[in-house]
């Protein structure tokens, strides 16, 4: 595993504009979400990453409770290579029909888009307002291993204030999961 320098991208700085196919067989243009949506959730996720399977259930339901309020989820996938096995958009295609994914899954092949936003671990969600401003950053929520405990659930909070147009009650939260790899 190799860790490079990312541009992280501050909270209440621009996130990074991008274009980036899709499992779909589409390029989606996060400026195109922003015109259509009041929130855009971004997560880091990994076909592999155990922590991404104890958090499947709990991100389904994000973009599910907020959909009808104007915002989107969209997950990004940068990693390069674990444990043997490689990441194409054939093999995401295969884990979002697995997972029953209802959401954008992206390939960031040259990981610039992730290093861009900061991205260090899987899953980690990045939350903009719909001026592309990066409003969060960090955990989806404190329990990993407990999807049904009561916690604090950083992201769905973040998302509920931003589209209330409240502040948001923690911006950033330290990310937990699993490294992220990076090419060399």
């Amino acid at each position: 595993m190799t860790i490079l320098e990312t541009s992280n991208t501050p909270v209440g700085g621009y996130a990074p504009d991008f274009e980036l196919p899709g499992i779909d067989n589409q390029v989606h243009h996060l400026s195109r979400y922003l015109r259509n949506f009041q929130a855009v959730g971004v997560i880091s996720l990994c076909n592999y990453c155990p922590y991404v399977n104890l958090y499947l259930g709990r991100i389904k339901n994000i973009q599910a409770e907020f959909a009808a309020e104007g915002f989107i989820l969209m997950g990004i996938n940068a990693s390069e290579i674990t444990e043997g096995r490689s990441t194409s958009l054939a093999s995401m295609k295969a884990f979002a029909q697995q997972h029953e994914l209802k959401f954008p899954y992206l390939w960031d092949s040259t990981q610039d888009v992730s290093r861009s936003f900061g991205a260090t671990k899987t899953p980690m969600a990045f939350l903009m307002d719909r001026h592309g401003i990066l409003r969060y950053r960090g955990q989806i929520d404190n329990h990993p291993h407990k999807p049904s405990s009561l916690g604090e659930d950083y992201l769905r909070w973040a998302i509920a204030a931003l589209l209330k147009g409240e502040p948001i009650p923690v911006p950033e939260t330290e990310p937990v999961g699993t490294s992220l790899i990076w090419r060399i």
